[in-house]
C-alpha cells in the first residue's frame, strides 16, 4: 500500500484515538475535546474524582532513521495538572511525563523559526553486538517516564 500525504497526516489522530482506546480498556474516564485549540487531547476523570489534562504525542514508525524517540518544537509553557504522554510506534514505546517534568528534561530553542518552543529525543541508537544491526533505546534518564500503562495518570499529581 502507498502511503500518501493524507495517510500521514491523519497519523496524530489515529494515534490519539489509540492511545484513548487503551486507555479506555484499563478502565479510565475519558472525554475529549470537540476542539484542540488548547493543546489538551483528553481530559481524564481520576479516581479520586477530580480531573486532569492530556497532551498525546506520537511518532510514526516510518520517520527518519534513529528519530523514532525525537519529539521537537513543542510549544509549551508549565501548567498544573497537565499530562504529556509521547509514544513511539518504531519503538512501541510509551512516555508519561508532567508538564514540569517536561520542561526540566525538554532543551528549550534559544533562536530561529521554533525560538521558545521544546524538543525531547528520548532515544539513542547503538549497534547491536549480536545482529551488528542498528536499533534504537531509551536513554536511561528517560527510563523512569516508560509506562506500560496509565496508573500514573490515576498516582497524585507531583507537588510543583
Amino acid at each position: 500500500m502507498t502511503k500518501t500525504f493524507r495517510h500521514s497526516a491523519g497519523f496524530g489522530k489515529r494515534m490519539e484515538h489509540w492511545i484513548v482506546g487503551r486507555m479506555l480498556k484499563e478502565g479510565l474516564d475519558v472525554y475529549l475535546p470537540l476542539v484542540d485549540d488548547d493543546a489538551i487531547d483528553a481530559v481524564i476523570r481520576r479516581l479520586d474524582g477530580t480531573f486532569t489534562t492530556v497532551q498525546i504525542k506520537a511518532r510514526s514508525r516510518t520517520v527518519v532513521a534513529r528519530n523514532a524517540g525525537l519529539f521537537a518544537a513543542i510549544p509549551h509553557e508549565l501548567r498544573d495538572n497537565y499530562w504529556f504522554i509521547f509514544y513511539s510506534e518504531g519503538m512501541d514505546m510509551t512516555w508519561i511525563m508532567t508538564s514540569q517534568e517536561f520542561i526540566a528534561e525538554a532543551a528549550q530553542n534559544k533562536n530561529g523559526v521554533n525560538k521558545g518552543k521544546r524538543s525531547i529525543w528520548f532515544n539513542g541508537n547503538r549497534k547491536n553486538k549480536e545482529s551488528g544491526e542498528r536499533e534504537d533505546y531509551c536513554k536511561p534518564q528517560f527510563q523512569q517516564y516508560v509506562a506500560t500503562d496509565f496508573s500514573r495518570l490515576n498516582a497524585p499529581y507531583p507537588a510543583s
